[in-house]
């Protein structure tokens, strides 16, 4: 390949393999690497590397860095250097089947922590020095400027804090990405913190290009491939009852004036329920919305296409290959009507507060007094992270959370006596919806929250064990402000952990 999006006269001496360009990062650095939900992450560099260390492990050496990335990735990443024992630490979300063995078996340190800190803690020094920064970018101009990719996560951020850069021009990406993002340069620690003038989701507040001193970049690699793009699964019964459970909740809001017409900025996790959800607000009777979210799917796409959605605010793209194939095509139209920004701005808890945000995301379980797990199976295995949901659900003017009531073929039950891991205290939920129904807690005390949470969204087969284990523990004497059994609180848990029943 010639450079035709690399004009920049300067940095055509830097051109080079991703074999080459691996060789320069050596063992025991901490690496910053673009990526966000499987959108904007590196891809040759990555998997070179862990040829790299290959080489090395079998001469001897233990060769192992940490990865730092906006939020997951994807197997050419996180799968190819855990694969060969290749990451020291991870932070701050992952989502590959090879990297949550390796957490899970101890081979792996994993620090799970809001979106939203990631680029103060950086900043501070919290996680330590930055190292390299490795970046997919869509192009250079030519005076240097650096046309974000598909993902902004923490680029911004690795860029400013690593010594050297070294960036993957992809193109594979759409040139027609150039105009689409917001990079905001004048985030500072305290005391010097200043407020953020976004008052709607459309301001924009930055520069549409990512800044680099030319100095930094060691290396530019090119590449030409695709992001990780997942198929979704069409809504399934539940997921559709979820759906719907919660559209006849917002129209119900609107009735009674604690809604506007056209709700508010709505921000929403990945998944199929998601996109049932979407699609249902695709369909329904609310005109003129906005998103304010991390991540734009499938469903949000549609509906900017369809006009029911005004315009989108994100920092990445989940995308099946059809909707990616859609995006391109028309990318005039979504670049009108689409605002990429980083992850600091679009998960920062100020702005999501201000501008009133909906928040709707997934969870494993739920305790009967609406604590939630997002993240543990069975309390010690990590799943994926917590990723942004804690910024939303927090800061949000509603906070979501929902699931089937049901997983491994009706075996656990997703609302138990107490949860195995808390992410989200009952001080941050305010609605739980599984396909049974939907629990509004506002305004509840914890034994009030129990009997709704219990009555609404139970399954059949679980309610009457539920009902029981919280009427003992109301009679027993032990405090009635929220009460539990502390000799059943997990016993669910420890039942299905020797029986595969709960």
């Amino acid at each position: 390949m010639t450079a035709p999006r690399i004009p920049c006269p300067q940095l055509h001496d830097r051109i080079m393999s991703a074999k080459e360009a691996a060789a320069l990062i050596p063992s025991g650095v901490n690496v910053g690497m673009s990526g966000f939900t499987g959108a904007g992450y590196p891809k040759a560099v990555p998997q070179a590397l862990a040829g790299h260390i290959r080489e090395h492990r079998a001469r001897g050496d233990n060769y192992r860095i940490s990865v730092w990335t906006g939020a997951s990735t994807a197997p050419e990443l996180d799968g190819a250097l855990a694969e060969v024992d290749g990451i020291e630490m991870r932070l701050p979300y992952q989502s590959d089947p090879v990297c949550r063995q390796k957490i899970n078996e101890g081979r792996m340190e994993y620090i799970d922590i809001h979106l939203s800190h990631v680029a103060q803690h950086a900043w501070s020094g919290f996680f330590g020095k930055l190292d390299i920064a490795v970046i997919e970018v869509a192009g250079i101009t030519e005076d240097g400027r650096l046309i974000p990719s598909s993902s902004i996560g923490n680029n911004k951020t690795w860029i400013d804090q690593a010594d050297k850069v070294i960036l993957e021009v992809n193109h594979g990406q759409s040139s027609g990405l150039e105009g689409m993002h917001d990079i905001y340069y004048s985030t500072a620690l305290p005391p010097r913190r200043k407020p953020i003038h976004m008052t709607a989701p459309d301001d924009r507040i930055g520069e549409k290009y990512l800044l680099c001193p030319l100095e930094k970049i060691i290396a530019v690699v090119e590449t030409n491939s695709p992001d990780r793009n997942s198929r979704f699964s069409a809504p399934d019964e539940n997921s559709q009852r979820i759906a719907q459970h919660l559209l006849s909740f917002f129209e119900m809001e609107v009735a009674n004036n604690r809604l506007p017409k056209n709700l508010l900025p709505l921000q929403s996790g990945v998944g199929n329920i998601a996109n049932a959800v979407l699609a249902g607000l695709n369909e329904g009777p609310f005109e003129n919305l906005t998103s304010y979210t991390e991540v734009l799917q499938d469903g949000m796409l549609a509906m900017l296409k369809s006009g029911k959605l005004k315009m989108a605010s994100a920092t990445a793209f989940s995308l099946s290959p059809e909707a990616i194939e859609e995006l391109t095509e028309n990318i005039d139209f979504y670049r009108d009507r689409i605002i990429l920004r980083t992850q600091e701005i679009s998960n920062h808890p100020e702005i999501i507060r201000r501008l009133g945000v909906i928040a709707m995301n997934g969870m494993i379980e739920a305790d009967i007094y609406g604590n939630v797990n997002s993240t543990h199976v069975m309390g010690s295995r990590i799943m994926n992270g917590i990723g942004g949901s804690g910024d939303f659900a927090r800061n949000g003017y509603l906070s979501v959370f929902m699931t089937p009531s049901t997983a491994k073929d009706g075996a656990i039950s997703a609302i138990v006596p107490m949860a195995s891991h808390v992410d989200h205290t009952e001080h941050d939920v305010q609605i739980v919806v599984t396909e049974q129904g939907l629990a509004d807690l506002r305004g509840l005390a914890p034994r009030q929250r129990a009997l709704k949470i219990i009555e609404n969204c139970a399954h059949p087969d679980f309610k009457p064990k539920l009902l029981s284990y919280f009427e003992r523990a109301c009679a027993s004497g032990r405090g009635m402000h929220t009460p539990h059994l502390l000799s059943e609180a997990l016993s669910w848990h420890e039942r299905f952990e020797e029986t595969g029943q709960m």
